[in-house]
């Protein structure tokens, strides 16, 4: 419920404050005085679409606090936990404006976006008049306003959570088929490159140890030839077979050398003994660098191959085995595909199928709803002097979507015998406002507790039927348990309110033109309902008038 409203330099707004009650409340006052200003005012604060210069002259700046009484079980509750902000039994929203038309909003001392607090105003506040595009006169609410008469709100959730599903299952199919056709175009390349790796069977660590193993017969085939020179200098044909002839020859002519060759004889022995193992030492040397030719060719075959292999796929030698089961691993994706496919084609059906049926089930409510809907309302119109009138909620089929598959649309038909139409196109001023306050009645039974706000919604309309439109707009804040707030100047109208507000425009004393709004005694109630009947001059039949009219809203 709105408690309090509070402007401050706001057009013709110099500072007001207003304290507002449950039940019907009714702002009156001449054209002009500034009654749609304070609307403008509201709005402003609720972040509705408005006028931009909005800041009163010489102004730098002004502001707009709107007070709501929030219950435990106000669906802004959850709005405002979402956002971080505090919450609490109160809501207090503020805005203020720049006289170069920059705006700044606040919930409850904290900075807002615009679209929280479009998304708070949408629980808060319901505004209803023949220019009206928010609420029923917009077409794309009227399957919204038909499910909530209905109590269908759970389905409806059902229904998205199905759509959400079918969507999520289409994708995963859709991703499935995108990746199995990129497979199926390169499963030649897969193919052949697996054969390729298998074939080869690369190893890990096996590039190094080829290159070592090739690096060594390399060096042994630099060296061989020059240990093998040495082993030949130091044999039978060389070293060896010289020391030997030595050794022959002196022991022959030691006999006769008196012992002169004794130490050279013990040297040459020596000698011969070293030479034997320098002989050996070369002989394991050859050995070890000896190598199959046959083999060094194997070996650097593979390791090319190995090297060639690498750079073709751009991955390290090392990696080839890993690799390749990457690829194996893609080619059985590209075999079990089929499979994957039927399993996710079942799933898109089963989804589709979940999704269908409560199309279907919102579908038969929906129609029963509108049965309901229509003769509820047209149990309201005759109290609202359109007893020939006909209300018709129309169901129209559409492609199935998260909300179902059914269009919404409310159509009437003001004479007997004349086509039903939209009802925004169809009905004159008067009776689009008369519509409007039977289906609001009949709505709010369904589910009230938010404040409503009427502008003029009595335009067009006067004697018994603005009677009965005021009879009906208490009936609504009694019937609903809501606040409801009404600019009019309809005297009958007026008279059903349980709190009267006056607007009225006067000058301060710069004597500039500031417009003052004051709740009225039930004194004051009588004089300005009968200046509302008789015009500036008030008179006592006026005021007699006037004290019949507030009587029967008391009654």
């Amino acid at each position: 419920m709105l408690r309090a409203l509070e402007i401050e330099n706001m057009l013709i707004i110099q500072r007001l404050a207003l304290v507002f009650e449950p039940g019907l409340n009714v702002l009156t006052g001449e054209t002009g005085a500034g009654k749609s200003i304070l609307l403008d005012a509201l709005g402003l604060a609720l972040g509705w679409r408005g006028r931009a210069d909005v800041v009163r002259a010489g102004a730098p700046h002004g502001s707009v606090i709107a007070v709501f009484d929030l219950p435990p079980d106000h669906s802004a509750h959850e709005i405002l936990q979402q956002a971080g902000l505090p919450g609490g039994d109160e809501l207090i929203l503020r805005r203020v404006c720049t006289a170069d038309g920059r705006k700044s909003a606040f919930a409850n001392d904290r900075r807002i976006t615009a679209e929280v607090l479009r998304n708070l105003s949408e629980t808060l506040i319901e505004l209803h008049g023949q220019q009206d595009d928010r609420g029923l006169m917009n077409p794309r609410s009227h399957r919204g306003i038909l499910d909530n008469f209905a109590g269908l709100a759970q389905v409806v959730l059902d229904c998205r959570a199905a759509w959400r599903d079918r969507g999520a299952a289409e994708h995963a199919l859709s991703a499935a088929q995108d990746k199995l056709t990129a497979i199926r175009a390169e499963e030649e390349y897969l193919r052949h490159s697996v054969q390729e790796i298998t074939r080869l069977d690369p190893q890990q660590g096996e590039e190094a140890a080829l290159d070592t193993a090739r690096r060594r017969m390399q060096a042994a085939e630099r060296i061989g030839q020059d240990i093998a020179r040495a082993h030949a200098a130091l044999g039978p044909s060389g070293a060896e077979g010289l020391l030997r002839d030595a050794l022959r020859w002196l022991e022959g002519a030691a006999a006769m050398a008196e012992g002169q060759l004794d130490a050279p004889l013990s040297a040459l022995a020596r000698a011969m003994a070293e030479l034997s193992d320098a002989e050996a030492g070369v002989e394991e040397c050859l050995a070890a660098l000896s190598f199959n030719p046959t083999e060094r060719e194997r070996l650097e075959d593979r390791l090319f191959a190995m090297r060639g292999l690498a750079r073709k796929h751009g991955v390290a030698p090392d990696d080839l085995a890993e690799f390749g089961a990457g690829l194996q691993a893609r080619l059985e994706t590209l075999d079990a595909g089929e499979k994957d496919m039927v399993r996710l084609r079942q799933a898109v059906a089963k989804a589709t199928a979940a999704h269908l049926a409560l199309c279907r089930d919102l579908t038969s409510a929906r129609a029963a709803a509108a049965l309901r809907l229509d003769a509820a309302v047209q149990g309201e119109l005759a109290p609202l002097k359109l007893e020939r009138a006909i209300f018709k909620t129309e169901l129209s089929a559409m492609e199935p979507g998260p909300e179902g598959a059914d269009g919404v649309g409310f159509a009437v038909a003001t004479n007997p015998g004349a086509p039903a139409g939209p009802l925004d196109k169809i009905a004159s001023g008067g009776e689009l406002s008369r519509f409007m306050l039977a289906l609001k009645l009949c709505l709010s039974r369904a589910g009230g507790g938010v404040s409503m706000i009427f502008d003029e919604i009595d335009r067009g309309v006067g004697g018994a039927t603005a009677d009965a439109v005021g009879r009906r707009l208490r009936a609504l804040a009694e019937v609903s348990g809501a606040q409801v707030l009404v600019v009019t100047h309809s005297p009958q109208v007026a008279a059903q309110g349980t709190h009267h507000f006056r607007v009225e425009k006067r000058l301060d004393d710069t004597g500039q033109t500031v417009s003052d709004v004051r709740a009225l005694s039930q004194g004051e109630r009588t004089d300005e309902i009968a200046r509302m009947l008789s015009g500036d001059r008030v008179t006592e039949p006026a005021r007699a008038a006037a004290r019949a009219l507030l009587a029967t809203g008391m009654a």
